[in-house]
């Protein structure tokens, strides 16, 4: 296998490697790198990640290599007060490792990146109004991002988002007064959520729900004076359920 990794070693501009001409004979003779597996001048990301891993003093030297994993592999790396200059690199997966690193203050304009994946970072680590301005994306997977992070108190506008994952989110993270207006969303998932949530005296919201799954955590969750409605409910896994509580509620 390490012979087949050696066979595959090439640069990014697709040239078979050799340790001969590389310039980190002193890494090498560490044992720090090995063709094939641990290369700074291999084209795959991995394993220029491991000899970054092994030698980060190394990454400075590659900020500006016109291979862009390389200059993701030398973001990661490098020491934050290099990547200033960074901020504005035309790849993204390079603009994207720079929104995870560079301090928050120098980072923030990247809010408003034109690419999704530097906007997935940055809706990881901003806080107050950041977070309320990615929580309108134009991405819905920005948008989830920062609803698993905004405060329950800010969630209201993800309520309504056009994406189901958003609003299942919403449905799991905002205030308990809130939910009753989400009891009519048309997502079964989002239902689910709010029936797991509800208080037991607020269930009757979705006793007469379209889906069997949201009413079956009804009659699981709701008071004995809400099982008669779904005694006679269409689903039989629902009426078993139903009879079973009725039953051990008059032991």
């Amino acid at each position: 296998m390490h012979r087949m990794d050696r066979m595959d070693a090439v640069d990014w501009l697709g040239n078979f490697l050799s340790c001969r001409d590389c310039p980190h004979g002193e890494i090498r003779e560490k044992g720090l790198c090995d063709l094939g597996q641990i290369c700074v001048r291999d084209r795959r990301a991995r394993r220029i990640d491991r000899f970054f891993a092994a030698s980060p003093q190394e990454s400075a030297k590659y900020l500006d290599h016109p291979y862009f994993e390389l200059r993701v592999g030398a973001v990661k790396y490098a020491s934050v007060f290099q990547l200033r200059a960074l901020i504005d690199d035309e790849e993204p997966d390079v603009r994207a490792m720079v929104a995870q690193r560079l301090p928050l203050r120098l980072a923030e304009r990247l809010i408003g990146d034109s690419d999704r994946k530097v906007r997935m970072a940055m809706a990881q680590r901003v806080e107050g109004a950041g977070l309320v301005k990615l929580l309108f994306d134009e991405d819905s997977g920005v948008r989830l991002i920062a609803a698993r992070r905004a405060p329950p108190d800010i969630l209201a506008g993800a309520t309504n988002d056009d994406d189901p994952q958003v609003r299942c989110e919403a449905a799991r993270r905002i205030a308990l007064d809130k939910l009753p207006a989400m009891a009519r969303d048309p997502e079964p998932r989002v239902r689910m959520i709010i029936a797991e949530r509800l208080a037991p005296a607020q269930l009757g919201l979705l006793v007469a729900d379209d889906d069997l799954r949201v009413r079956f955590l009804v009659a699981e969750r709701c008071g004995t004076e809400l099982l008669a409605r779904l005694r006679d409910d269409p689903d039989p896994e629902v009426r078993r359920l139903v009879q079973a509580r009725l039953d051990e509620a008059q032991q």
